[in-house]
């Protein structure tokens, strides 16, 4: 291994890429540059993840294309600052498992550290623990930095320093502790970016000894996939596609979006989750942004810095309460005793597929399983028809969003269950129960969402078209509708259901 240059510098680093799929604003990769004289970047498909998913899916499909574009992002950035054999210079892509292929991987082009950026999901915790170990036994030292959320870890405590349990309270500390640190003028502080351009001549093309290694992404088909619906789909792959909808959103709706966030036929969010899952913009961008319209007096920008914050919230909950995959943030909660058996697995396949018989409920699931993204405001109201309506555990529904949300992040949706089933932190009441039915008349009042998803009730007028069991028989016939043919009638009374939840829910007041 070669020594340690006389100008301080490492001779060679590798940026281990996982959930910061960009050039722009990257801690690990300013690190790496700044440290070492020659720096490569890899991603490792890592087989544990990848091979228990089905072989159609949309996030492995985007995760690849945003791949690709990274790919060309480092080349045109390496050739830009002279790099010579700059036409080698790109992603080095591995299809394993990372414990093994990444220390193999830096041992083979004989670097001295390892840069990555922190990753808190429990499997992540794990296989970096054994890369690290790995990587200590060659010698070569794993720096691993915070870049996926704003604030991280314990950086966010109480005054007694126990972790927050309720957001508010943290989203005020949580501002506090940007208006502290940041200094717009100097360009410091927690939404400084970390600059990557002014040291990219020393990103390194592969050596001459390093055989069988190539740069560039491979193919869906080589890592086992087929190919999806998403280039159907209006979501962009890589960072070129998340500047793309970022100057869409910030050009046209930020300032509106506290008026229309709630109404799925509306075109109200910033469509950028799946970018921040992947790390493909970058979360400091986005706060940045928000921040200086809040500054300037926007009502719709501050709401959305709320999200960005509940966001923060969430994965911090993870970092400090692990047990909340599988256990209930309040453990009384745990005391529940949901449906179980032949009819709850029934009633489960009917929400999964979208014929509860409640329009609003069965177009957002819809939406989830033909394009695998579903408004915010619909995936409250489908996890409270879940378990308060069905009386089905809550785990159920965050598995099923785990597997089909092109945007799953264990922290953001754990989180987002496990408030509505008022078991996690900061949680509705458990006696607040959505009513699926005024839910669809107070966000969808015209059934355009509704009409787009379920189009076999396209035909009824706006008023019937919230709970066709209630329509008159003129306007089922002059839609064409049968009920039970044509589209499900309801498979639970939401008034008997509510009282259902209300005994079901009262073991959580009772002593352990």
């Amino acid at each position: 291994m070669d020594a340690t240059p006389t100008d301080g510098l490492l001779s060679g680093a590798l940026v281990w890429l996982r959930r910061d799929l960009r050039v722009d604003d990257h801690a690990a990769l300013h690190h790496a540059l700044k440290t070492a004289r020659r720096v490569w970047c890899t991603f490792v498909f890592d087989r544990a993840i990848l091979d228990p998913l089905p072989r159609v899916d949309r996030r492995v499909e985007f995760l690849r294309d945003s791949l690709a574009v990274l790919d060309a992002e480092l080349r045109a950035l390496a050739e830009s600052h002279g790099v010579a054999g700059a036409a080698s210079v790109g992603l080095i892509c591995r299809h394993g498992a990372a414990a093994d292929e990444l220390p193999a991987l830096a041992a083979q082009l004989g670097v001295q550290a390892v840069y990555a950026s922190h990753d808190d999901d429990p499997y992540a915790l794990t296989r970096d623990a054994q890369v690290r170990g790995r990587l200590a036994d060659l010698g070569i030292s794993l720096h691993t930095l915070k870049d996926h959320v704003v604030f991280e870890r314990s950086e966010i405590l109480t005054a007694s320093g126990t972790p927050y349990g309720v957001f508010t309270p943290y989203k005020n500390s949580w501002l506090r502790a940007l208006a502290a640190g940041q200094d717009a003028l100097q360009g410091t502080g927690p939404l400084a970016p970390y600059a990557v351009a002014p040291r990219a001549g020393a990103l390194a093309p592969l050596p001459a000894q390093a055989q069988g290694l190539s740069t560039g992404v491979p193919s869906l088909a080589e890592l086992g996939f087929q190919p999806t619906n998403l280039h159907t789909l209006r979501l962009p792959a890589g960072c070129v596609g998340a500047q793309d909808l970022l100057a869409d959103f910030l050009d046209e709706r930020i300032d509106h979006y506290h008026d229309t966030r709630n109404f799925p036929a509306v075109k109200g969010p910033s469509y950028l989750s799946t970018h921040l899952r992947f790390g493909t913009v970058s979360v400091r961008q986005l706060a940045r942004e928000a921040w200086a319209r809040v500054q300037a007096g926007s009502a719709g920008a501050e709401v959305w810095l709320s999200e960005l914050i509940w966001r923060d919230f969430y994965h911090q909950v993870l970092h400090h309460h692990p047990r909340v995959v599988t256990q209930a943030f309040k453990p009384e909660y745990d005391r529940i005793r949901w449906e179980t058996g032949k009819t709850a697995d029934a009633l489960f396949a009917a929400w999964c597929e979208g014929r509860t018989g409640y329009p609003l409920v069965d177009a957002a699931m819809h939406q989830l399983n033909d394009t695998g993204y579903m408004h915010n405001r619909l995936r409250m109201v489908v996890a409270s028809f879940l378990t308060k309506d069905l009386g089905l555990d809550w785990r159920r529904g965050e598995a099923y969003f785990a597997e089909k949300l092109n945007d799953f992040d264990l922290a953001a949706n754990n989180g987002g269950w496990q408030w509505a089933a008022s078991s996690g932190c900061d949680a509705q009441p458990y006696f607040r129960i959505f009513n699926p039915v005024s839910q669809s008349e107070k966000f969808d009042p015209q059934g355009r969402f509704i009409r787009r998803y379920l189009p076999a009730l396209a035909g009824l007028p706006d008023a019937a078209l919230h709970a066709p069991w209630q329509a008159r028989p003129v306007d089922l016939a002059g839609a064409g509708i049968v009920l039970g043919r044509d589209y499900p009638t309801p498979i639970v009374q939401h008034d008997l259901a509510r009282l259902r939840t209300l005994e079901r829910y009262a073991v959580v007041k009772q002593p352990a």
